[in-house]
């Protein structure tokens, strides 16, 4: 390992893994002196994220959980440069680090799995739906309150043996993760965003290094995907100005039509029983700027106790209805 031009750090889960190994084949096919079978390696880092199982990511911590380890091993020089699902990419980053490139996005949209449900709507009152995810959470129950929501985490595979095993009705995962892994055939269906805005940067892969390694930086620019790093812009525009992590239910999906950028955002309250919703349009150059205004129109609406105790009165506006 020593001998490699490249290190990649990352988690060591499968889907972490697919990622790395993609970005590993992509820098190998745009470099030839990266081709080489011992030119890149990749080092598997485990993070506080990985070692907790026994409770949920808001009551451990937050996002960062996922990043903390591979971080500092980006910082001390014993990786080149770290693979991440953007998802779970805290808004501010240490300092010294920069987010250098994001591959192609793969489907932002969230994959329902059931035994005996063919959508949500399917299911019967009081039926258990697992997910470790809050925004998840939150839009099931705004749609289906007479359903029961518990936490569930783990793997991808983890995830759905519990779902073979009984354990809930039905759960949630990535269509993105489903895909990158080969196993997109066990999705019982796909659920559009209209119906569940998906998370901040849900589908895409960030690529992070050391801002001042100009030898990284320049093998990185080659892999970088301007479309996919507009659009992660405007989301996580939105993502900074709530001051939003795990523990905050947001939702935000950003597209591009020709020379337009799109943007939803959404954050409703942990039990679905109020939410608040705004939308932008506007030039791409402006991606960053749009997701702030849009985050700080939000957090302007939000009641003080918003992401408080659950339970509040709230409104259903006639689309979730």
């Amino acid at each position: 390992m020593t001998n490699a031009l490249l290190r990649i750090g990352t988690r060591g889960s499968p889907l972490a893994l697919a990622q790395a190994h993609e970005t590993r084949d992509r820098l190998a096919k745009a470099w030839p002196e990266l081709a080489a079978p011992d030119a890149i390696a990749i080092v598997v880092i485990q993070t506080t994220g990985d070692r907790i199982q026994d409770r949920t990511l808001q009551e451990a911590g937050g996002k960062g959980l996922f990043t903390k380890e591979i971080e500092d091993a980006l910082q001390d020089g014993r990786i080149d440069l770290a693979v991440h699902s953007m998802k779970d990419v805290p808004t501010w980053l240490p300092t010294g680090l920069q987010l250098t490139a994001m591959l192609p996005r793969e489907d932002v949209r969230d994959a329902w799995f059931s035994l005996t449900a063919k959508t949500m709507d399917d299911l019967p009152p009081g039926a258990v739906v697992g997910t470790a995810s809050l925004r998840r959470q939150a839009q099931v129950l705004a749609r289906r309150p007479d359903l029961r929501v518990v936490p569930i985490r783990g793997n991808v595979q983890t995830r759905l043996r519990k779902l073979e095993e009984g354990q809930v009705d039905a759960t949630l995962l990535a269509v993105a993760g489903m895909r990158r892994l080969h196993t997109a055939d066990r999705i019982t269906s796909i659920i559009e965003p209209e119906i569940m805005l998906p998370a901040v940067a849900q589908g895409a892969i960030g690529i992070e290094s050391r801002a001042d390694d100009t030898r990284t930086n320049r093998y990185l620019a080659a892999l970088n995907c301007a479309e996919t790093f507009t659009r992660v812009t405007a989301e996580r525009g939105v993502l900074t100005a709530l001051d939003g992590s795990c523990r905050t239910p947001i939702a935000a999906l950003a597209t591009l039509n020709g020379d337009r950028l799109s943007l939803e955002a959404l954050v409703i309250r942990g039990d679905g029983s109020q939410w608040f919703r705004t939308s932008r349009t506007g030039d791409p150059a402006d991606a960053a700027e749009m997701g702030d205004d849009a985050g700080r129109e939000l957090k302007s609406l939000l009641p003080p106790d918003f992401f408080g105790p659950p339970g509040t009165p709230g409104f259903r506006p006639p689309e979730w209805s």
